[in-house]
This record gives C-alpha cells, sequence and structure tokens, in this order.
C-alpha cells in the first residue's frame, strides 16, 4: 500500500467536506481549499452563501441567523466528520470551531486532531 503525500490527503478532506456541504445543505461552495497545520485542519470555503441566506443576512438578525444555523448543521454533522478524519488521516477528531463571514461569503472551518499532522500514524 503507497503512502498518499499531505497534498492528496488535503485535496481528500476538501473533497469529502465539499460533499457533506452538498449532502446538507444542497450545494457545495463554489471553492475549497484544506490546510494541515500541526494538529489542526483549516478548511476555507468561499462561496457558500444560497440566495435565501444572502437575502436573509440583509435583515436585522439576519447575519446572526445565518451564522448560528450554520454552525448548528455542522454541528449536527460531527459523526460524518469525525468519519472523514479517521479514513482519510488515521486520527480522531477531538474538536471543531467554524465562522462564516456574510460580507466575503467564505466559511472557515477547523478541526482540532489527536495527533500532529506531520508524523505517521496520527
Amino acid at each position: 500500500m503507497t503512502r498518499r503525500t499531505r497534498g492528496e490527503q488535503e485535496a481528500e478532506i476538501t473533497s469529502a467536506i465539499i460533499k457533506l456541504e452538498k449532502e446538507f445543505l444542497g450545494r457545495g461552495p463554489h471553492e475549497a481549499r484544506t490546510f494541515f497545520i500541526d494538529d489542526m485542519i483549516v478548511i476555507r470555503l468561499r462561496g457558500i452563501l444560497t440566495p435565501a441566506e444572502i437575502r436573509l443576512a440583509a435583515t436585522p438578525d439576519g447575519i446572526e441567523l445565518v451564522k448560528r444555523t450554520r454552525q448548528q448543521l455542522l454541528e449536527s454533522a460531527r459523526d460524518q466528520l469525525e468519519e472523514i478524519v479517521r479514513q482519510v488521516i488515521g486520527g480522531r477528531l477531538i474538536c471543531m470551531h467554524t465562522d462564516i463571514s456574510i460580507r466575503a461569503d467564505e466559511r472557515v472551518i477547523i478541526l482540532t486532531v489527536n495527533a500532529p499532522l506531520d508524523r505517521k500514524p496520527v
């Protein structure tokens, strides 16, 4: 069995997150990229907002509502995220953080795993 490169693993995480976003929200981001930093997986998604979310964000409480809803949706997908981490890097998901910039139409997801990603096995 050949060992996948770091870049291949980052690409696998990106593909899996795009698929997850499509399954949960009916569409994925226009652009996505994943970076491994120490024991963190940083995922940057651009072009994520739906037309309905853009309209909602223009209302007085809309921005916070969109952010909270997206955060809760990600929390509800924790089991799937844990499985993605296990399958791609062989490690365990410790915690996750996310935030959205409505103005930039961008989301960042940070997953902390159980060991540094530059060493094998995780």
